[in-house]
């Protein structure tokens, strides 16, 4: 059986998603011949590691315990005595996952899985890969920092992981890289890379109110806490800077035109969440409506869109035929159009489920698993 050794930072929703396909894959992996070990768990304050990183890895069911408590609200030093593991907190959490790194990392191998949502994790990934570790993320972050240190992380491109960033389960990232590897250059990629984004504009479509269509959008949970961190195009933005790095392009995320849904005096520094919900999403409402009649009355339907193209990655508001595969989209489905010298007149066209974090953690698992040829 090949083994693959890993750690996981972050033990959020797409994190505990992430354990149970681990576990729920037993079989199926077996199967190929391939066992993931998880070696370490770590959330916002701590880590625990099995005592055994050699050889073995935390058992399923206290991976399922950890899952329970965090979902609980409980932290990861609440389970020490659950299971046959070590804890660390603060620098020592960190320099323990170095050193295990360093013990893995050339030998078995070791893969440092990022589901966290921090920024604070890039120095600490940018280390266990000059050790030779392998690097999974879902976490944008670490691939929308400053150019220097995206190009540090990315530098063992081999070693590196990132498909679940872009468009969750969705093959964004190999088909671009691939398009790419072929010697074909892309010209232009166009999608729409919000689920929400993507919900939102659909039901402005069916003549609904932008503010009555935000809170049902948080109520059912496709919004993060405060919607504004969806409606900014902030999250978009990420996600069209890292395809824009993909194509060689040196650039920041303030290099980026970006339309937010909402003017800057309702922002998170001018108004709570509270208010915003309550008092400042019902004067946009006008605004919006307008917008989708202005292109209903060309044949257009709105969607968000970004658009990467010439040396250029702008992210908003874009009026789109009907019949187009964007404008044809419904509900939280991402579109990415690829076109380059192969796919000029017919683009490449990549739709489904771009959101969630079943759907994210599946991407997470393929990627670890496309890894496996660098295990011992």
């Amino acid at each position: 059986m090949k083994s693959i050794p890993i750690i996981l930072l972050g033990c959020g929703g797409v994190g505990r998603q992430l354990l149970h396909h681990i576990i729920s894959c037993r079989s199926l992996h077996s199967k190929q011949g391939i066992v993931i070990r998880v070696v370490g768990v770590s959330d916002s304050s701590s880590l625990l590691v099995s005592e055994d990183i050699m050889l073995s890895g935390m058992r399923d069911e206290f991976l399922a315990e950890i899952c329970r408590a965090k979902s609980a609200g409980s932290p990861l030093k609440s389970l020490l005595n659950h299971g046959h593991c070590q804890l660390y907190t603060g620098q020592d959490a960190l320099e323990n996952i170095v050193s295990i790194a360093s013990s893995l990392g050339r030998s078995i191998g070791l893969a440092v899985v990022d589901c966290s949502a921090s920024a604070e994790t890039i120095g600490l990934l940018e280390q266990v890969s000059s050790l030779g570790c392998c690097v999974v993320l879902a976490n944008k972050k670490p691939l929308t920092c400053g150019i220097d240190d995206f190009e540090k992380l990315v530098s063992h491109f081999r070693r590196i992981r990132f498909e679940s960033t872009v468009g969750a389960g969705l093959p964004v990232i190999a088909s671009v890289t691939r398009v790419i590897s072929s010697g074909d250059p892309i010209s232009r990629i166009v999608g729409t890379l919000s689920g929400t984004l993507g919900y939102v504009m659909s039901e402005l479509e069916e003549g609904k109110a932008f503010s009555e269509i935000v809170r049902a959008a948080k109520s059912l949970g496709y919004t993060e806490p405060d919607p504004r961190d969806d409606l900014s195009g902030m999250d978009v933005a990420r996600k069209g800077l890292i395809l824009s790095r993909l194509l060689g392009w040196r650039i920041n995320l303030s290099d980026i035109k970006i339309e937010s849904l909402y003017p800057s005096e309702f922002g998170p520094n001018s108004m709570s969440t509270e208010d915003f919900l309550s008092k400042g999403l019902s004067q946009l409402d006008v605004k919006l409506k307008e917008r989708v009649a202005t292109a209903s009355s060309k044949g257009n339907v709105l969607r968000y869109v970004c658009v990467i193209e010439d040396s250029r990655c702008n992210v908003g508001l874009r009026e789109l035929p009907k019949d187009s595969a964007l404008g044809r989209l419904r509900g939280g489905d991402n579109v990415v159009e690829i076109y380059s010298r192969c796919y000029k007149n017919s683009p490449l066209v990549i739709q489904g489920a771009g959101a969630g974090n079943d759907t994210t953690a599946a991407g997470v698992l393929a990627d670890i698993i496309d890894l496996q040829d660098l295990f011992a």
